[in-house]
């Protein structure tokens, strides 16, 4: 009878396998993460003193805001951001949180979670930022500019649609 070495496919190397898997996995995740956040943040270019990205942050209902409108929503944020809202050092510092957490060995998937939802908290903050703003700026209207906002949007809503 021949003897047969043992296959990589044993114990360790399905454990190796699962953890490549698991990196992968955790890579494809963060670089979505980092998309997300990078687009808010920069918003196309980053001059410096701007309100991450307001009209990538909320798609379709921004685009449709006149110029002035956006303008003043982005003041806005701008200053609340100004008036001690997590800015930039936050994000840089939970995205260094998040990085030394990856480098732990072994692996400490509750951190990692914990960095990635302190993540989720800044952007989930910043939505509902900009949402009361946009409410805000929208009760202000009156109802020939809400009209002609909602026109806009079905227009940009359409424009999405088209290009699918």
């Amino acid at each position: 009878m021949r003897k047969t070495k043992p296959t990589p496919n044993g114990p360790k190397g399905n454990a190796r396998g699962m953890r490549v898997l698991l990196v992968i996995s955790l890579s494809l995740n963060l670089l979505i993460v980092g998309v997300v956040l990078g687009a808010m943040v920069v918003g196309g270019a980053w001059h410096g003193h701007h309100a991450p990205g307001l009209d990538r942050a909320s798609g379709p209902l921004t685009r449709a805001l006149g110029p002035d409108d956006r303008r003043a929503i982005g003041r806005q944020m701008r200053q609340a951001y100004q008036d001690g809202r997590p800015g930039r050092a936050t994000q840089k510092a939970t995205f260094d949180a998040l990085i030394n957490a990856l480098r732990q060995e072994p692996f400490n998937r509750a951190e990692v979670e914990t960095r990635m939802q302190e993540m989720r908290h800044l952007v989930q903050t910043r939505l509902a930022l900009g949402q009361t703003l946009l409410l805000d700026r929208l009760e202000q209207m009156t109802p020939s500019d809400r009209a002609a906002y909602a026109d806009r949007l079905t227009e940009q809503i359409h424009k999405r649609s088209a290009k699918k």
